[in-house]
């Protein structure tokens, strides 16, 4: 780990003192969480690239980078501009290139950020070899590779494809690798499913770049990621690095999958009873869709968490107690349907915590972490969270 940021507060403030809603970050899980991805990679051999996309923001960054340089890896260029003027130094921008956003990312290239693109068409490669000519600095690029048709990329074993690509990124920009997601391994039922689904990833990867250097181009980087597959990868011979971002947190998704338990869920949001509706089964709080998202992404899991499950003041989880719909700022909490367990005593100003389904998406909700210990009723630090583009 590298040196604590804790911001420690003047006053530390209770989980009855701060205002709610409020996104919770229980540090303890998150060095768990952390350590043990860290620990899992250092065994195969390979490099931890941690996608920042969940965390935005420096503070944690810092717990999770390899050192304060980096490496790490962004979605927008906010987050890389932000990361940049942290001192971070070695970034992967993860998101197909347009040519609108080259010049901004010639900027953070001229303050000596080593900042490489992703792309996987001939007309981003023009675009960025162009740019390259035009100003003398070779932007890197990493062809993005398709391992399971989840969304974009070139299929690993369409070398014409991928050397037309390299040729035109070669005149003026420079082929850094071959990068790749396993977004269909967040569906996958079962460990023999993600391990199959890490297996696919690695071996896309490797194909193509192994296409590649047959073709003359070097390709020293072979990126693979995705928190399902980093955990459940068994071999990832050829490979130089691992993204992943959401296992920093974890989320309901991720316990939905097998990816982790729900005890090693490290964010939750903070609420307020405001409000009952005996003859509903209905419990109000003050944590709507506003603090939680509209993220609904255990909804075709075997367990629908609806928009979260309901823990106590604690974090421990009140059983089949969810956030079963969201308002703007309104949440209701219900049972899940099916269950034989009796409704808590809520009384109104109780505060529970709710565990999300999607970290990414309920961390956007938020402008801080509010840190604080396993165990403790304490917040130690806010640390800022950032949005944008």
């Amino acid at each position: 780990m590298l040196d604590d940021p804790m911001r420690n507060l003047s006053q530390a403030l209770g989980l009855m003192d701060v205002g709610t809603p409020c996104l919770l970050l229980d540090r303890d899980r998150m060095d768990r969480n952390v350590r043990r991805l860290r620990q899992r990679l250092d065994r195969l051999g390979v490099t931890l690239r941690p996608h920042l996309k969940t965390a935005k923001s420096v503070d944690a960054a810092q717990q999770v980078m390899m050192s304060p340089s980096g490496p790490a890896t962004v979605s927008t260029l906010k987050e890389a501009e932000q990361f940049a003027d942290a001192g971070v130094r070695d970034l992967i921008y993860a998101v197909g290139v347009s040519p609108d956003k080259i010049d901004r990312i010639l900027a953070l290239r001229a303050r000596g950020v080593d900042l490489a693109v992703t792309l996987d068409t001939v007309d981003q490669a023009r675009a960025v070899a162009e740019a390259s000519r035009r100003t003398g600095d070779p932007i890197p690029a990493l062809i993005e590779i398709d391992c399971d048709g989840h969304r974009s990329g070139v299929l690993p074993a369409d070398g014409a494809t991928l050397v037309r690509i390299a040729r035109s990124l070669e005149d003026g920009g420079r082929l850094r690798g071959v990068l790749t997601h396993a977004g269909a391994s967040y569906g996958a039922v079962g460990d023999d499913a993600l391990r199959h689904c890490a297996e696919v990833e690695r071996a896309s990867a490797v194909e193509a770049a192994t296409l590649l250097r047959e073709a003359g181009f070097a390709c020293p980087v072979v990126s693979v990621g995705s928190t399902p597959t980093a955990h459940f990868a068994e071999a990832l011979d050829g490979v130089t690095e691992v993204r992943a971002g959401v296992f920093v947190f974890f989320d309901l998704v991720m316990a939905g999958i097998g990816v982790c338990s729900i005890d090693e869920i490290a964010l939750s949001v903070l609420a307020t009873v405001i409000g009952h509706q005996p003859e509903k089964g209905w419990i109000l709080v003050d944590a709507g869709w506003m603090a939680m998202s509209r993220d609904r992404g255990t909804s075709k899991q075997r367990i629908d968490q609806g928009y979260g499950l309901v823990c106590d003041i604690n974090g421990k989880p009140f059983g089949d107690l969810i956030l079963s719909d969201a308002n703007q700022e309104h949440g209701i909490i219900a049972l899940r349907p099916g269950t034989d367990a009796r409704l808590p005593d809520l009384p109104i100003g109780t505060r529970v915590r709710i565990l999300p389904n999607h970290a990414c998406a309920t961390g956007a909700q938020h402008g801080a972490y509010h840190v604080m210990r396993s165990g403790s009723d304490k917040i130690e630090a806010v640390w800022p969270r950032f949005g944008g583009w």
